[in-house]
């Protein structure tokens, strides 16, 4: 039996810009949000639209290829992998983020 794998493939628009950040160690990092747009009747048969946003993230040259071809409203294919964190606000409480990390 083939292994399982983590792998997330989505189809969407830029909800704006990425944003490029080249960190100390001398990585680059792009962090962009991508909007699913999907049209069904209800059971009334009116017309509802619902939006989903997917946070990604990528890095290295992958980054500084989408910071050079990426712009805000531009239709793109992704591929990467489903990851899940969390942290602590100000207040300390936990806050829970899911994104996924874009690779070629």
């Amino acid at each position: 039996m083939s292994r399982l794998r983590n792998k997330v493939q989505l189809i969407g628009n830029l909800g704006k810009d990425p944003g490029i950040m080249k960190l100390e160690s001398g990585k680059t990092l792009a962090k962009y949000s991508i909007a699913n747009n999907e049209s069904y009747k209800n059971a009334k048969g009116e017309l509802v639209k619902d939006t989903q946003w997917h946070n990604i993230v990528a890095w290295g040259k992958t980054a500084e290829i989408m910071e050079k071809y990426l712009i805000k409203g531009k239709e793109i294919a992704i591929e990467g992998k489903l990851t899940s964190r969390s942290y602590d606000d100000k207040e300390g409480v936990k806050c829970y983020f899911t994104e996924v990390v874009c690779c070629v």
